[in-house]
């Protein structure tokens, strides 16, 4: 009986210190970010693009500008420099996210799959979106994949714990 208990527990690994905060960072992009970037009294610059799986935004008049990894005032600021390198005198731009890339939630859930994300999400939430518990998960805690610094880490963490976008979730199935 202990061994399989035991068994049970050898997978676990408590969420990493860099999970808890990532959580508080400002947000990086990534692929699959749509953000809407405005540059003051320039409509033909004004849009929305994507941050396509190289992690760049193709930018009108600067070309690709390299956007994975980046908060958004950095990338404001990388515009910005670029625009008043021979194309406007002093741009203002500001970035917003428009659409945050998805999270994937997998295991013991009604429907497994792709989901939009929206910021101040919590693993409950997630779970609650993709159809609930079934009835032979785990419900005290999940283990979460997440990509931090450019690193992929997994840890185990409370349903009440906040995700973030490109996370993915795992429930486990119970023992009993």
């Amino acid at each position: 009986m202990a061994a399989v208990t035991l068994a049970g527990c050898s997978g676990y690994q408590p969420a990493p210190r860099a999970f808890h905060e990532a959580v508080i960072q400002p947000y990086r992009l990534d692929a699959g970010d749509r953000v809407r970037i405005t540059v003051f009294e320039q409509d033909g610059l004004t849009g929305t693009y994507t941050v396509d799986q190289a992690g760049y935004i193709a930018f009108p008049l600067v070309g690709a500008v390299a956007a994975r990894g980046r908060t958004l005032q950095d990338l404001e600021g990388g515009i910005a420099g670029s625009l008043r390198q021979g194309y406007l005198r002093d741009p203002d731009v500001s970035i917003e996210v428009d659409r945050y890339r998805s999270f994937f939630i997998m295991g013991e859930v009604g429907q497994a799959g792709q989901y939009s994300y929206v910021a101040g999400m919590t693993v409950q939430n997630a779970i609650a979106i993709a159809g609930g518990f079934s009835t032979r998960a785990n419900q005290r805690n999940v283990d979460i994949t997440r990509k931090i610094n450019g690193k992929i880490m997994t840890g185990r963490v409370s349903i009440s714990d906040p995700i973030l976008a490109g996370d993915t979730i795992y429930i486990r199935e119970r023992l009993f």
